[in-house]
């Protein structure tokens, strides 16, 4: 989605318009931070020392997929998340989709992908919101990365409560039974789940458990941001 003279694109974090032709404004161009230095090998959360391979979450809960990786912090972009999911912002996903691109497709070839695959929205909560930010992302990054997006795959059945208000074990419960895979995706060798946060990691590993079900089996995710905590 680009922006015009009718609907000028905003900046993604101070939401003020910005120039066309440009994704950030000037000013908050170095607010989001991204995830550097040693990461989780299993999530891709920051490691605080480099002789470990695990972050101390996915050392205790076992993941169902083999790997992902995320490109901010969450505390620095958690507004611009709630916008583009809540406010009605959904061209933020080509500012997201452009760092992405930018910092993160070296690592994303590694995963040698067929396909994306965005976690999908209950339909009560599409209804409400309009779209999906997860599918609105997963098509800028197709249109960058040459990988192509299948929203069939994965169905949401289960209306889950939103995740950031509950606790570590609520956000396990809350999501199992929560997708459904209505068609056969045996085609796909490797599939990269898109969301825009990792927080405990539970959506992305039911979703991924849910594929694996159907015959699936090497899954790995990309989200825009991931919580630092466990």
């Amino acid at each position: 989605m680009t922006g015009s003279l009718l609907f000028p694109r905003r900046c993604p974090i101070c939401d003020e318009i910005i120039e066309s032709g440009k994704l950030i404004c000037d000013k908050c161009i170095r607010i989001p931070r991204r995830v550097t230095g040693e990461r989780c090998f299993k999530c891709s959360k920051h490691l605080d020392s480099p002789c470990v391979e695990y972050c101390p979450d996915c050392e205790k809960h076992k993941k169902a997929f083999l790997r992902g990786i995320a490109l901010y912090e969450y505390d620095s972009v958690k507004d611009s998340i709630n916008s583009f999911k809540n406010n009605a912002r959904p061209e933020y996903a080509a500012f997201y989709a452009d760092g992405i691109e930018r910092y993160l497709s070296d690592i994303i070839k590694t995963f040698n992908a067929d396909v994306l695959v965005p976690i999908p929205l209950h339909p009560t909560k599409f209804k409400k919101r309009g779209y999906n930010q997860s599918e609105l992302l997963a098509k800028e990054l197709s249109k960058r990365l040459g990988i192509p997006v299948d929203t069939h795959l994965l169905e949401r059945t289960k209306k889950t409560k939103e995740q950031k208000k509950l606790s570590g074990n609520e956000r396990l419960k809350n999501t199992v039974g929560a997708f459904h895979m209505p068609q056969n995706g045996v085609k796909y060798n490797n599939i990269i789940l898109v969301d825009d946060v990792y927080t405990t990691g539970a959506t992305l590993d039911e979703a991924s458990r849910t594929l694996i079900s159907g015959g699936l089996k090497n899954i790995y995710f990309v989200t825009v941001a991931i919580g630092s905590g466990s």
